[in-house]
Order: structure tokens, then C-alpha cells, then sequence
């Protein structure tokens, strides 16, 4: 490597690495070799091509400077020749031994980015509902890409670095001292000019790349948030453009004005360097050229010497940066380990079962819940906050006790926040209980599965759920609809669409099934885009089905027609139903009316009717609320 090359490798690792890290301990250092140990095979490999590497990268000078003393000499020309022909075998070799090297340290290096991301997409989709909510998805993401390709460094480039480079420099010194310690200590002497430089312009381009990075990712979260259906739908309708844009502009003109305070300094810091080199090199001549007319030098030396001085400061270069860049590495080992210490909540059990064949009946036996705090299922740094919040979640039900016999049909009905949607995540095991305990099965009241003693596979082909705001992914209609049941064929699915009153409208797509739905669905209109759930939900064919307000993004003719595929498809199976529209719940063989966590009423519709409780009152208040709606509707004679 030229000292060129060697200034801005320099620079480059001081000025991007990170600042600030702790001391790390010895059990992330083990931790990291555990990670390694599949790897040990291939670690061994390439600590062995590095040192042949080392070992040919000293040979090329010292043969060179033999052709240079044999030519003085006279020798004969087929010595000349020979001395030739063993430079290139070893240029050869040289460059055979690099290439292995590389392919050995990619291969470490990608091998360990599989591990780590594999490892932490698992336990990420293991953690709770409660941590989702928290957490920022884009600093989630950037513990799968940067911080593992940050760990992933320290294989495929630090490893590397300090193996190679150690063997160079103990060769290197090696060979130099022994030509002549005098110009070898000089040089050395030469050192600190190149490396104090270095130091202080790195830290100096470090802060100006922090800068860029944070205007960076402000204009990309601007851009993420305000480029996504729902958010540039929100800036047409409240937004400013006219001000988004300039805000866009000064962080961009920011940006640009740091590239180019950035590209000053390194041309400056690379030029200064340069002549540091030259400054070396007129050394090595000067002195190793009067020593050599002295005859206290051979003349072949000075050439070795000229050549092995910049692999003498590359490495030593390379090395006084190692400890930056191994704990810059070991930082980013620590945050992604961080993810993979957060104990999920919801876990199976060694012996989980399966929920028994058949038709399934539901039980709540004395329910308690509260929602965990912060400490429980996240991280400061995921919610981007100093400190969680260590307060305990206050209490939302308050020992809710009913039972679902198989093939009934119960709705919850109540105010918002009454605990409604908390009773059917409970029962999805999207969270577990805090005292008491939720069943499925059983011929009698206690004698069910508790499902936190089911398995996950079991629970899921038992329960169907339809959530409120119908989440597509940004796949086709087919796609999503095999996420509920793989093996799903397109009879199948034209099936579930004709239930849906979806069959029509997507026959009549270009694409039909391949139609890809956008983001979050929004390809498709809010009832297409509830229907496609509930379709979803029937491919599944679960034995328990949980909606919770399923059909409120609906028209009352999509509604009424969706209700009635509903009631077939739910034919035979025990379902849940959460509705706000009373009017969609009067068939239920059980209405339950929830309000502040507690079950205060329940019956059936006729039967709450005429108890002239809660019940009677919300349902007389939508009642009146559309008639008054109908009679604005009429126009005036």
C-alpha cells in the first residue's frame, strides 16, 4: 500500500469510528467467540494465509534489493534472471494469498451477519405486542443492518488488519533492523508527525460525519414518514408544503455544505501525509546512500530499505488505529446483544400441549390484567429515551369471568376503553394474565386448557382473529391470504373472496390474486381492505374466531352482506365478537356489556332490553344519534 493509500485508510477508520465506548467485558468477549466457533475451522484458515501473506509481502523488497546488489556486482545474467523469476512467483503468490484471505474473511465476516440477523429476527418475532408499541421500527431495523455489519467487522476487517498487520510489522522491523538499525530507528523517529495529524483531522471529520449522519436521518424519517400513503395523505390535507420543503432544503444544503468542508480537510490531511512520505523516503536515500558510499550499507539495502518503509507504516498505522476499530466493533456486538437479553414475556412451556380436537369452548375465570410497564418489554434505546419508565401498569380488568360454550356466539359490547379489545388479546395470548386464567375446551367451567399451557402452533390453528384496522402486507392479495394458511390453492381462495363479497371486484383485477395491495393495504378501499381480511380469516378455518370490530370500516351494504358470509362461515364454530354498532350484535347468543374492566351486564339482546341498564341506554343513544342522522339525510319539502 502506498503511504497515499495508507493516509486515507487511516483516516477513514479514525473519522468513522465510534467515540465514547465503554471498556467491553469478558462476557461479551465471549459471547462474540461463541458466534466465531462455527466459524473456527475457516479462522484458523486464514490466520494461516495472513501470515504467508506477510511472510511474501517482506520477501518482493528483499529480492529486489539482491537484483540491485547482484547487478553492481556483475553477477552473472542468468542470477539476475532467477532473482527475476522468483519476484514474480512470489507477486503470484502474493496475490494468490489475497485473494484466499479475502475469501476467507468474507466468508467469516457474512457468515456471522447471518447468524446475528437470523438470531435476532427470531427473538424480535418471540417478544410481545407491548414491545411493538413502544418501540421505534426504524431504530429496530438499524440493529439488523448497521450494528451487525458493525459487529461484522471485526471479522472481516479488524481481524483481519491486526493479524496481517502484526506479522507484517514483526517482519518488516525484522528485516529493516537487521539491514541497519541507524535508518530504521530514524524513520521510526518520522512516525508520530504521520499518526498526531491523523488523530486530531479524524476526530474533526468524526464530528462533521455525525452532523451529516443526523441531518441524514432526519431528511430520511422526513421522507419515510411523509412519502407513506397515510402520511402524504396527512400533509395534503393539514400540511404545509411550502415549509416541508424548505426545511428538506437547508438540512440538504447543510449536508452539502459539510461533503465539502469534508473533502477540503482530507485533501489537506492526505497532501500533508504525502509529503510526510517523501520526507521518509528522502531519508531512507540520503542516509542509506551515504552509508552506502561509506561501505557500511550495501547498495541493494538502501532499496530494501526504501521499499519495506511503507509496509513498516502501514501496519503500524493500521495497528494504532485497531483498538478504535475493535471497539467500535464490540459496541455494536453489545447493542445487538442488548436485543437478544430482552426476555420475551410470552414464552412456551417445555410441556406445552396441543388444544384438544373438536369443537373448543371459551373461558375468562377470574381475570386480572395490567398492561407491563416500560422496564418489562423495552429498551431506552429503541424508544429512543434517556430512561423507560419503571412504573407499574395499572390494573384494566378487574376479575372478568364468563364462558363461551362450543359453537356460540358471545359479543362484548361497551364505551371505548372499556377493556373490550384487552379480553380478545388475552385470549389470542398477544398477553398473558396476571392472576386467574384463560381456557379453551372442557365439557365444565374449569376444566379447559389454560393457553398459556398450549403450544404457539396449536393456539394459532385453534384461534382466528380479525383486527380493527384489517393490516395488509405489501404482497399480493394472494400472498396474504396464505399467510393464514399456506397451502391454500386458488379454489380455496376464490372461495373465502366469493364469502367476502370480494370474489367480482378482484376477477375483475388485471392481476386477479397477483394484485399487489400497497402498503398497508391501501390499494384497495377501506371495505376491500376489511373484506380481504375477513377472508383471510375464513381460509384459516380456525375453531374459535375473535373479531374485534371487524365490520367497522363497512357500509351498511357491504356490512350487511359481510355479516351474513360471517354467519355462515361461523356456522358450528365459538366465536367473540367486540362491535361499537350495537345494531350488528342483537343475534348473539350472549351480549356482555363491559365497562371500566368488569363485565356489568349480560344477557341477551331481548334480556338486556328490558333490564334498562347499560345496555338499554347505549343502545337507545346510537339509536337516536341515526335516526337523527337519516332525518338530516331527507331532503326538505
Amino acid at each position: 500500500m502506498s503511504m497515499d493509500g495508507v493516509a486515507w485508510s487511516s483516516l477513514y477508520k479514525i473519522s468513522t469510528a465510534k467515540s465514547g465506548s465503554k471498556p467491553f467485558s469478558k462476557e461479551t468477549l465471549k459471547r462474540v467467540l461463541a458466534f466465531a466457533a462455527p466459524h473456527k475451522g475457516k479462522l484458523i484458515a486464514f490466520v494461516i494465509a495472513s501470515i504467508a501473506g506477510a511472510v511474501l509481502a517482506v520477501a518482493t523488497p528483499v529480492l529486489a534489493g539482491q537484483v540491485v546488489d547482484a547487478i553492481i556486482a556483475k553477477a552473472a545474467a542468468g542470477t539476475v534472471i532467477w532473482l527475476a523469476v522468483l519476484i514474480a512467483i512470489v507477486a503470484v503468490g502474493e496475490a494468490g494469498v489475497g485473494l484466499l484471505t479475502r475469501w476467507l474473511s468474507s466468508n467469516i465476516g457474512e457468515g456471522v451477519i447471518v447468524d446475528l440477523r437470523t438470531r435476532v429476527f427470531d427473538h424480535v418475532q418471540r417478544m410481545p405486542i407491548a414491545f411493538f408499541t413502544r418501540t421505534r421500527t426504524g431504530a429496530l431495523v438499524s440493529r439488523l443492518n448497521n450494528d451487525v455489519i458493525g459487529a461484522q467487522s471485526a471479522f472481516a476487517g479488524t481481524l483481519s488488519g491486526v493479524v496481517s498487520n502484526s506479522v507484517a510489522l514483526v517482519l518488516t522491523l525484522a528485516v529493516m533492523l537487521n539491514t541497519s538499525w541507524l535508518v530504521t530507528v530514524l524513520a521510526m523517529v518520522l512516525l508520530p508527525i504521520f499518526l498526531i495529524p491523523a488523530r486530531r483531522m479524524g476526530s474533526k471529520l468524526a464530528d462533521l460525519r455525525r452532523e451529516a449522519a443526523a441531518h441524514n436521518a432526519a431528511m430520511g424519517t422526513q421522507m419515510t414518514e411523509r412519502f407513506s400513503a397515510p402520511g402524504a395523505t396527512l400533509v395534503k390535507l393539514f400540511g404545509r408544503p411550502d415549509e416541508e420543503s424548505r426545511e428538506f432544503a437547508a438540512r440538504a444544503g447543510r449536508v452539502r455544505d459539510i461533503g465539502v468542508r469534508m473533502a477540503m480537510l482530507q485533501f489537506t490531511f492526505v497532501t500533508a501525509l504525502t509529503l510526510v512520505s517523501a520526507l521518509a523516503l528522502a531519508l531512507v536515500y540520503g542516509l542509506g546512500g551515504w552509508l552506502a558510499l561509506g561501505g557500511q550499507l550495501a547498495p541493494g539495502d538502501v532499496v530494501v530499505l526504501a521499499l519495506l518503509l511503507t509496509r513498516l507504516y502501514a501496519p503500524l498505522t493500521a495497528l494504532s488505529n485497531a483498538r478504535v476499530e475493535v471497539m467500535s466493533a464490540l459496541v455494536s456486538f453489545e447493542r445487538v446483544f442488548e436485543i437478544l437479553d430482552l426476555k420475551p414475556l410470552i414464552q412456551q412451556k417445555p410441556d406445552a400441549r396441543a388444544v384438544p380436537a373438536g369443537p373448543v369452548s371459551v373461558e375468562f375465570d377470574d381475570v386480572r390484567f395490567a398492561y407491563p410497564s416500560a422496564d418489562k418489554v423495552s429498551l431506552a434505546s429503541l424508544e429512543e429515551v434517556s430512561t423507560l419508565d419503571t412504573r407499574g401498569g395499572e390494573e384494566v380488568l378487574h376479575g372478568v369471568s364468563f364462558r363461551v360454550e362450543p359453537g356460540q356466539t358471545v359479543a362484548l359490547v361497551g364505551s371505548s376503553g372499556a377493556g373490550k379489545s384487552t379480553i380478545a388479546q388475552l385470549l389470542s395470548r398477544l398477553y398473558d394474565v396476571d392472576s386467574g386464567a384463560v381456557r379453551l375446551g372442557g365439557t365444565a367451567p374449569g376444566t379447559g386448557l389454560d393457553v398459556r399451557d398450549t403450544t404457539f402452533d396449536s393456539l394459532r390453528d385453534t384461534l382466528g382473529m380479525v383486527t380493527q384496522d384489517g393490516h395488509l402486507f405489501h404482497e399480493t392479495i394472494a400472498s396474504n391470504l396464505r399467510l393464514a394458511r399456506p397451502d391454500a390453492t386458488d379454489d380455496d381462495m376464490w372461495d373465502v373472496l366469493r364469502q367476502a363479497r370480494l370474489e367480482t371486484m378482484i376477477r375483475s383485477l388485471p392481476d386477479g390474486l397477483e394484485t399487489v395491495v400497497g402498503e398497508r393495504g391501501y390499494r384497495l378501499s377501506g371495505g376491500e381492505r376489511q373484506r380481504l381480511t375477513i377472508a383471510r380469516l375464513l381460509i384459516a378455518q380456525p375453531r374459535v374466531v375473535i373479531l374485534d370490530e371487524a365490520t367497522a370500516a363497512l357500509d351498511s351494504t357491504n356490512e350487511a352482506a359481510v355479516q351474513a358470509a360471517l354467519g355462515a362461515a361461523l356456522e358450528g364454530r365459538t366465536a367473540v365478537v367486540i362491535a361499537h354498532r350495537l345494531s350488528t350484535v342483537r343475534a348473539a347468543d350472549a351480549i356482555l356489556v363491559v365497562e371500566g374492566g368488569q363485565i356489568v351486564e349480560r344477557g341477551t339482546h331481548t334480556e338486556l332490553l328490558a333490564a334498562e341498564g347499560r345496555y338499554a341506554e347505549l343502545y337507545r343513544t346510537q339509536f337516536a344519534e341515526a335516526t337523527a342522522v337519516a332525518a338530516e339525510a331527507v331532503p326538505e319539502p
